[in-house]
């Protein structure tokens, strides 16, 4: 039988204290973190993101941050490469990883057997449809996948050709939705030994913690973030750009709205972020829910689960 190498993940909605559980959890297990996050691998992107400093990563390696500039092409496919390599690093240096995210699936490309290498399609077909795309915009191109498929449809903005390409070129070639090969269901086996938990709240104090987040984003400087990637020639055509937090302060830096506004449309945002991800973890029956609120400190919490992680895989 093969043994699995351990893996503790800790997932959540977006300002429930994740990072904080997670920077608790990792010195008494030997723990080295990997980031699940889709956007903290973007460099010059701090404080929208909610990156941890240097004193709030107190002393515990991380990975995953600041891997990429932000008009760099990366996907959950790139990103689950990277985490495996570091699993396997981090595995090899006797210490215990632990991935730490909000981002649904990036956490599942780790956890599950998703294969993200659908076939090549032809070089004439894509130069078709880059053709289509310089001749008719890529609003074209969006309106012919959604025809086919509108999941990826709906994933893809308007201004990423690439990936307007590569999907409709996986259709033509195949017959099949690009999603179709992004998850290998007849493959059954675990590919690791899961501690898996989720931090959870109540909706109206996650909310006043979102809001206070982004309160405290804007104090920290975000606008001045903006304005800086903005300077160093990155825009709306960046996906990294397309960010909560980000696109909404090049609205109030291009004159769409004011500043409160902006604002008000980021709480909106990242509350109705924080919904989502609760839809998608909710699903993922392995999870072990961790209420909060019933625990009078992070510390106690990070005592939790050390203390089952230990329970699974004997003293750390």
């Amino acid at each position: 039988m093969i043994k699995l190498l351990p893996l503790l993940v800790i997932v959540g909605p977006t300002a429930v204290g994740k990072t904080d559980v997670a920077v608790r959890v990792a010195p008494r297990t030997g723990g080295e973190i990997i980031s699940g996050d889709s956007m903290q691998v973007y460099k010059y992107m701090d404080i929208g993101t909610a990156k941890p400093t240097p004193d709030e990563m107190a002393g515990v390696p991380h990975y995953m941050i600041d891997v990429v500039d932000p008009d760099e092409d990366f996907n959950v496919a790139r990103f689950q490469q990277s985490v495996e390599k570091y699993i396997g690093y981090i595995h090899d240096r006797n210490k215990l990883p632990i991935l730490v995210g909000g981002t649904g699936l990036y956490v599942r490309s780790v956890t599950d057997n998703y294969d993200f290498t659908p076939p090549g399609g032809s070089s004439a077909t894509r130069e078709e449809l880059l053709q289509i795309a310089r001749l008719y915009g890529n609003g074209r191109l969006a309106e012919m996948l959604k025809e086919v498929d509108p999941a990826a449809a709906g994933r893809i903005h308007h201004n990423d050709t690439r990936r307007l390409v590569r999907a409709l070129e996986v259709y033509r070639a195949t017959g099949k939705p690009i999603s179709n090969f992004q998850y290998c269901a007849a493959i059954k086996s675990p590919k690791y030994n899961l501690a898996y938990f989720g931090l959870e709240m109540k909706r109206e104090s996650l909310y006043k913690k979102i809001e206070d987040r982004v309160d405290k984003m804007i104090s920290r400087g975000l606008v001045d973030e903006v304005k800086r990637l903005v300077e160093m020639g990155y825009s709306r055509k960046s996906t990294a750009m397309q960010a909560l937090g980000y696109k909404e302060m090049l609205d109030y830096l291009n004159g769409l709205c004011t500043l409160e506004e902006a604002v008000q449309l980021i709480k909106r945002n990242t509350r109705r972020l924080a919904k989502r991800q609760m839809t998608w973890f909710r699903r993922d029956e392995r999870i072990r829910w961790i209420d909060v609120e019933k625990y009078d400190s992070l510390d106690e919490i990070a005592d939790k689960i050390v203390l089952e992680a230990e329970g699974q895989y004997g003293t750390m």
